[in-house]
């Protein structure tokens, strides 16, 4: 009966999933796998061919699709054949569909790895059904208050899903995330050295570090290569002073070239966030035997599937988008950043707003408290605009509290498209940055293609 079921889900999904490529493509990245385990509920594990041994998830808060994006990419060079999620669909069911793709009418795998970004919700769900012996954790941070709680809550589910059996890649400049070595028995860390990009906070009223995940006293970092991201120890334990096996080393984001173990690899995205991504793929295609010369190749043509950074023109003026998270401290600090080391005149905007995911719906700019603003404001910024239906005073506010100019400084408190692209079109700086939620930036450039 069971193999009954489970040809039924593969037959009736394929048809399903077929007829939405047909006049919906880029809808089709979960709904069929959601219908294949209503129908089958241990779909999964029925597939013929399933290897845990060959089998791969990358979870964590900041940098999964990108890295998953990145290893795909490395096997694809050295001729290994994933089955794998390109488009994110990161729950249960865009795992089934991934796997459907990749399966025959005779419900055998047709893939020699299977390569899942995974939600880290969500993770001991679908690990209960596929129990991969291979995880990777970027980092667990803070992350959608409304969905996730705090990163504790997600520590506690992903260590849920770790056992014995499972070899763990994790990043050991994160404290969380390193910390989960405690309940594995194979731990594989990487992590970044102190590079041109790295910065310090100044201990004042607004600086915030984290607890220690081992004895709760406060953590202390030598740097920050990202946010809450670099090399820490514990002020009490000690935690954190053990050596990384995978280190980069001698970066130059100007020429774009990191080492790891003597070898030079190119990254055609030079930022920290992304230079973190490049380590961790390294670090799963050493340890699954990729030549070195694969990886090399790889990293040197990687193109990433839907970028971080974006550029629309509007008001006369060439706008750069750096995508973030509203609700992730990390993103906007890393964006921050990016601009800051931009010692140009420049246009900054500032578009936090209603956080639209299940009602109610909310606001909150309590994110950026954990940020420094600092060296963005020292950069040569000449004129600031808070825009936001909801929140563009308190964004004003947060950038008045770590000493930007008033008098640089605008508070539209609208989304309309219109009013934005006109008050920035009155002055004469054509160096634009533009930090805002994705559905904004759709919105203006929607707006920028018919006002040219």
């Amino acid at each position: 009966m069971s193999r009954i079921r489970f040809y039924a889900a593969l037959y009736i999904s394929k048809i399903i999933a077929f007829g939405i490529g047909l006049v919906a493509k880029e809808r089709g990245t979960n709904l069929p796998g959601s219908i294949a385990i209503k129908i089958d509920p241990g779909f999964i594990s029925h597939i013929k061919g399933l290897n845990p041994e060959n089998t791969i998830f990358i979870t964590g808060t900041n940098g999964k699709s990108t890295t998953t994006n990145l290893v795909a990419h490395v096997f694809e060079k050295a001729g290994i054949k994933a089955a794998v999620n390109l488009a994110g669909a990161n729950l249960i069911g865009g795992a089934v569909v991934t796997l459907l793709h990749h399966c025959g009418l005779n419900g055998e795998l047709k893939a020699d790895v299977v390569l899942l970004e995974t939600d880290e919700r969500f993770l001991p769900i679908i690990r209960k059904q596929l129990p991969a012996k291979h995880l990777c954790v970027t980092n667990i941070q803070k992350d959608q208050v409304q969905r996730n709680g705090e990163p504790d809550i997600i520590w506690r589910k992903i260590a849920s899903a770790i056992d014995d059996d499972v070899t763990l890649y994790v990043n050991g400049d994160e404290p969380n995330a390193l910390s989960l070595q405690r309940v594995a028995s194979k731990c594989v860390t990487y992590g970044v050295d102190e590079n041109a990009s790295s910065f310090d906070k100044q201990d004042d009223f607004f600086s915030v570090t984290m607890p220690c995940p081992i004895c709760h006293e406060p953590i202390i970092f030598d740097k920050y290569n990202i946010d809450n991201i670099g090399p820490f120890r514990c002020s009490h334990c000690g935690f954190g002073a053990a050596k990384n096996k995978y280190q980069a080393y001698d970066i130059d984001f100007d020429a774009k070239t990191f080492c790891v173990d003597g070898e030079t690899y190119k990254f055609n995205y030079s930022t920290p966030y992304f230079l973190y991504c490049y380590v961790a793929a390294l670090a799963l295609a050493q340890e699954f035997n990729v030549p070195q010369e694969k990886i090399s190749q790889a990293f040197e043509d990687f193109v990433n599937v839907g970028g971080r950074m974006d550029t629309i023109q509007a008001g006369g003026k060439d706008i750069k988008y750096l995508r973030m998270k509203q609700e992730n401290p990390e993103t906007v600090q890393s964006a921050l950043n990016v601009i800051a080391d931009d010692p140009e005149e420049k246009m900054f905007l500032l578009g936090l707003d209603e956080l639209v995911d299940f009602e109610p719906h909310y606001t909150n700019t309590f994110y950026t408290f954990d940020c420094d603003f600092r060296r963005l404001i020292a950069s040569n910024v000449e004129r600031c605009i808070c825009f936001s239906g909801t929140v563009a005073y308190d964004a004003a506010l947060r950038m008045l509290y770590d000493g930007f100019d008033p008098d640089k400084l605008t508070v539209l408190p609208t989304n309309d498209d219109k009013t934005i692209v006109e008050e920035m079109a009155k002055y004469d700086i054509n160096n634009v940055y533009l930090i805002t939620w994705l559905h904004k930036f759709e919105s203006l450039a929607e707006y920028a293609k018919g006002h040219k």
